[in-house]
């Protein structure tokens, strides 16, 4: 993060091409790798250290689209130049992300693009058009995977399968209702003693509940809402329109993942596997986020 804050923004767009040659790569490379759990989605490397490509996926994504943007200027209200090229782009590596069995994040990749889309001035019947477009893919991916459909039928009531689909979703409502308004104190949790699967990833914020109550849900949602706030600010006050949008796209990805992972965890959609930001367990989600922390420090300093 704070190499990246001292970097001047602007010369991310000279290595544009070469960081979407090596995120391409990388995403394929992970099917060279043992799957684990089913899915593919991590390079192993000497030592026990991994790294997962999707999380540099998000971020090039936001990249190209801003660079392309920004020379593209009022084309951007056609659909032939201002819509289908992103689509295709973000599409190939939503695609890419999906194979590896990664719904979550390929979702993210395709709504941080309508949201990048709408803030560069798309026409409203372009946007409407591209987000039937993309919640018809959801749903199509949803039903047509019996894994994926079983998780929504499990979020709809999952008191119907206690010890199957619907037990990640009961212990974690248990664990945010024993936590009350104070909470059972910090290190006092039961549920992640052998009762939540990944207590420290994905289902890290219903611990917090637990153990910190409804207060210390409040003051980590009001924190995640202040860095929107400042995400938004620095965004329309930033140089340029490559600034600008690059600020909405990286606000956009941790916005989008903070607003998933706690509509999960108190049940308000179906299980899905999106992590915390700077909270959730997991090396290569905070070093990419904490880079991305710096690219938006350094246009915040660069401001109007």
């Amino acid at each position: 993060m704070i190499i990246a804050e001292k970097r001047d923004y602007h010369k991310l767009k000279k290595n544009a091409g070469f960081f979407i040659i090596i995120t391409v790569i990388l995403l394929l490379a992970v099917f060279a790798f043992p799957d684990n759990h089913g899915a593919r989605r991590w390079i192993y490397l000497p030592g026990g250290a991994s790294i997962q490509p999707s999380e540099i996926a998000k971020y090039v994504v936001v990249l190209y689209m801003a660079k392309s943007i920004e020379q593209k200027g009022e084309k951007i209200r056609t659909f032939k130049y201002g819509i289908m090229p992103y689509l295709l782009v973000s599409g190939f590596f939503a695609g890419l992300i999906l194979l590896e069995k990664n719904l979550s994040i390929a979702s993210v990749v395709m709504i941080v693009t309508l949201i990048v889309l709408f803030s560069s001035g798309c026409k409203k019947k372009h946007m409407a058009i591209l987000f039937l477009l993309v919640f018809a893919a959801g749903v199509a991916f949803t039903v047509l995977e019996p894994y994926r459909m079983k998780r929504l039928v499990s979020f709809l009531n999952p008191w119907e399968d206690p010890k199957g689909d619907g037990y990640q979703l009961i212990q974690s409502l248990l664990a945010l209702g024993s936590g009350g308004i104070l909470g059972m104190g910090i290190g006092q949790s039961r549920q992640k003693c052998y009762y939540i699967p990944e207590p420290h990833n994905d289902f890290i914020f219903s611990i917090i509940g637990e153990e910190l109550g409804l207060i210390g849900c409040v003051v980590i949602i009001c924190l995640f809402l202040v860095f929107i706030w400042r995400g938004i600010k620095t965004a329309i006050r930033a140089r340029d329109v490559f600034g600008t949008l690059l600020a909405i796209g990286i606000t956009g990805v941790i916005a989008i993942q903070a607003i998933i992972n706690i509509a999960v965890v108190t049940g308000s959609m179906p299980v899905t596997g999106v992590p915390l930001p700077f909270i959730s367990y997991g090396g290569s989600s905070l070093v990419f986020n904490l880079t991305a922390m710096g690219i938006l420090l350094n246009i915040s300093r660069q401001t109007n």
